[in-house]
């Protein structure tokens, strides 16, 4: 079990709280699939993926960017428990999906990117600290099925 300070649970639930998830899901997921072109194999139904412009206006990847997100906030609402949380999903990015789970921790890079940007200076060393720990058990917890 994750041993969360005060600090980083405030830090977390303020974060997300503050995020537009329809804004900050598309981005970090655009910057993923434009970055790391091979991720783009899990998503052939999506259509136009061919460059940066295409992906970004691409109402599928938005909206997949979106589910992300809401699975994130899944995630800060059960601190306490978030590899349970995720059970169902881990088998099925693993067992049916197949997705690489090197990817989960991509994305995790991409989205950290995004919200510091849009965090600028509010996004501290220690705030920092606190959100990639939170999305290193998340992939973590996605990432339980594949061994």
């Amino acid at each position: 079990m994750v041993e969360w300070t005060d600090f980083e649970r405030e830090t977390i639930k303020s974060i997300f709280g503050k995020l537009d998830y329809d804004e900050v899901g598309l981005a970090a997921l655009c910057r993923c699939l434009v970055v790391y072109p091979w991720t783009q194999r899990y998503f052939g139904n999506f259509g136009n993926l061919y460059n940066a412009d295409a992906i970004n206006a691409n109402p599928m990847v938005a909206a997949h960017g979106k589910v992300v997100l809401n699975g994130l906030d899944k995630a800060v609402k059960n601190m306490d428990n978030i590899k349970g949380t995720y059970a169902e999903l881990s088998v099925l990015h693993s067992e049916k999906l197949r997705v690489d789970p090197d990817n989960f921790r991509l994305l995790a890079d991409c989205l950290t990117i995004v919200v510091a940007a849009r965090m600028g200076a509010d996004f501290t060393a220690e705030v920092q600290a606190a959100f990639q720990k939170f999305l290193a058990v998340v992939v973590s917890s996605l990432c339980r099925q594949y061994y």
